[in-house]
């Protein structure tokens, strides 16, 4: 196998609601973005990740949509779908092509376009990334599955509702000084907590936003990488991937992410690094509760454990292990099938020196971790400056 890097990354310009725009007009920004970034002007593949283009926008045929209107009509574009890790397994596929050496320069994207249904159609098109024979039949949502994976935490290892609070609180920080954040503002702990109940105990600020959002990254082989970017440059590590059941009520234990422990383990022996080599990380914090739950699964804390870390400032910025610096799917928005490569695009950034005010000083190793439903799918990515 090749070694990879991340030679160019792309966002479009704002996520949030994004009325003006369609779904093409969202990738192609993005997409265009990564081309700039890079300084290439072709690629010879792309993959795009999008969980419910078909529901959200009545769109399917995603691959021959976007080659079409980036102008890349001729080459070979594959649509990936993973709930909402479709962005990460998106970049997975793309990494595996440029390692075995079938193509030199892979485009990877990730779109949704998720404002222009109801509340009522957004939740039902997210609930399918649950069982909708079995949980979502009973009327079940995402906010409900989480929350009671939330209390069994809570019950189990004394997690409190203001430990919940300050995950949210943290990544708001973070996520205002990120300006294509959706929520690009701070709230207070009394913020969340007065916040609506959504699903007891999990309220609205504990829930990451619908969004519409598009990010991008163009890999290549390494040794490319170095003679043609002006950039530093960008190693891929590794790359693991793992399941799980994916209904919640199969599993033995609700407070523990079986499939991103997986995935972890696969990483960091491919990557020949363990937790402890971490400078800054990117989680899927879709609800609070997940993002203490990956801490514990990624051995980045003890299991139990995760609810202290922003308590203690441990995940902040200046802290231990930065965590969702870019203000993560909680403030930085969660356009699903978009924020698997969102999260590359944030590690690059910090990982060439570039995110600004929220930049982690000395960052040279960091990882994304993706995961679709409550854990069905997970996909974790470890990338170091070279």
């Amino acid at each position: 196998m090749r070694d990879v890097a991340v030679l160019g990354v792309g966002l479009n310009k704002k996520w949030g609601e994004l009325w003006e725009m369609s779904l093409r007009d969202i990738f192609v920004e993005a997409a265009l973005n990564a081309f700039d970034d890079a300084a290439v002007d072709h690629i010879d593949s792309m993959y795009v990740g999008c969980m419910t283009g078909g529901m959200f926008a009545s769109q399917e045929h995603l691959g021959s949509l976007m080659a079409d209107y980036l102008g890349v009509k001729s080459i070979p574009v594959t649509r990936v779908e993973s709930a909402c890790a479709s962005g990460g397994v998106a970049f997975r596929q793309g990494f595996i092509e440029v390692a075995a050496g079938v193509s030199d320069l892979v485009l990877v994207g990730g779109v949704e376009k998720m404002t222009d249904v109801s509340g009522d159609e957004a939740t039902h098109a997210l609930a399918s990334a649950a069982d909708m024979e079995y949980e979502g039949y009973q009327g079940i949502t995402f906010p409900g599955l989480y929350a009671l994976m939330a209390r069994a935490h809570m019950h189990q290892f004394g997690t409190t509702r203001e430990q919940l609070a300050r995950v949210a609180v943290k990544n708001h920080k973070h996520g205002a000084m990120n300006p294509v954040a959706q929520f690009s503002f701070e709230v207070t702990l009394s913020d969340v907590l007065g916040s609506v109940l959504v699903a007891d105990p999990l309220r609205l600020l504990d829930c990451s936003p619908i969004t519409d959002g598009a990010a991008a990254a163009i890999l290549c082989p390494l040794d490319m990488a170095r003679k043609i970017s002006k950039k530093p440059v960008v190693k891929v590590l590794a790359s693991a991937q793992a399941s799980d059941t994916i209904a919640l009520h199969s599993r033995k234990d609700l407070t523990w992410l079986a499939s991103t422990a997986k995935a972890a383990a696969g990483a960091y022996k491919m990557a020949g690094k363990g937790p402890h080599d971490l400078h800054v990380a990117e989680l899927h914090d879709c609800f609070t509760i997940a993002e203490i739950m990956v801490l514990e699964a990624l051995a980045l804390v003890e299991r139990g454990k995760g609810g202290q870390a922003a308590e203690s400032g441990m995940t902040a910025l200046g802290g231990k292990i930065p965590v969702n610096t870019s203000g993560g799917l909680k403030a930085k928005g969660h356009p699903v099938g978009a924020t698997g490569v969102g999260q590359i695009v944030e590690i690059a950034l910090q990982l060439r020196g570039e995110a600004g005010p929220r930049q982690v000083k000395g960052a040279r190793v960091g990882l994304t971790q993706n995961m679709g439903g409550t854990g069905g799918s997970s996909v974790v990515h470890i990338f170091e400056a070279v």
